[in-house]
């Protein structure tokens, strides 16, 4: 069986989901699609802190931890199913990357709701602990990586340079046709990272 992994990079409400197979040296996508996070009969579940910015501090809770749960669930059947698909061709999932934002650890909710860039933070991180929680539920380990450092990272993982590791990756999705933009190919190189990292004792 060949090694399978799967990167994710979050947005409001979904997530781009990308799982890649082969091994540190080279790779081929295996499955591609979107992750739907919030539930599509309540809009406002694609922002839930702007949804709970102007309710009272104990209902704002509330309304945030129900929309993790929701979440978390949706994300969790969406990777059971990919990690079903994988299985079901031959593949042996090994693991996510999910990446990350600045990664600063986030304030008390009160201090988030009162600053309305901090709330635009506290969106992504939810929706990025939702696949974090989903990638854990499915028995995979996360690896985060930070999208500031993700190139820098592979260059040095994958021992090629920046310009060689961009064309593969855009080559990656020559095939499949649209979608391929930004997310997927980030999404594809920190799954890349993940499969030569498992790799590695078998090629040492």
């Amino acid at each position: 069986m060949k090694d399978a992994a799967v990167g994710l990079r979050a947005h409001s409400g979904w997530a781009a989901l990308v799982a890649v197979a082969g091994d540190g040296a080279s790779v081929e996508v295996v499955d591609r699609r979107r992750v739907e996070m919030a539930d599509p009969r309540r809009p406002l579940s694609k922002r839930p802190y702007h949804e709970a910015e102007d309710l009272p501090l104990e209902k704002a809770t509330s309304l945030i931890d129900r929309n993790s749960k929701d979440a978390s669930a949706m994300a969790g059947r969406a990777l059971k199913d990919v990690m079903a698909g994988l299985r079901e061709k031959g593949y042996r999932p090994v693991g996510s990357a999910l990446l990350l934002a600045s990664g600063r650890p986030q304030p008390k909710l009160d201090a988030i709701l009162a600053s309305h860039a901090l709330i635009h933070a506290a969106v992504g991180e939810h929706f990025r602990v939702a696949l974090r929680e989903a990638s854990q539920s499915c028995g995979l380990e996360v690896t985060g990586i930070r999208e500031a450092e993700l190139l820098e990272r592979a260059q040095r993982v994958l021992e090629q340079p920046a310009a060689q590791l961009q064309a593969t990756v855009t080559s990656l999705g020559r095939a499949l046709g649209p979608p391929w933009t930004q997310d997927q190919k980030m999404a594809a190189l920190a799954a890349w990272l993940v499969l030569a990292r498992a790799d590695t004792p078998r090629r040492g």
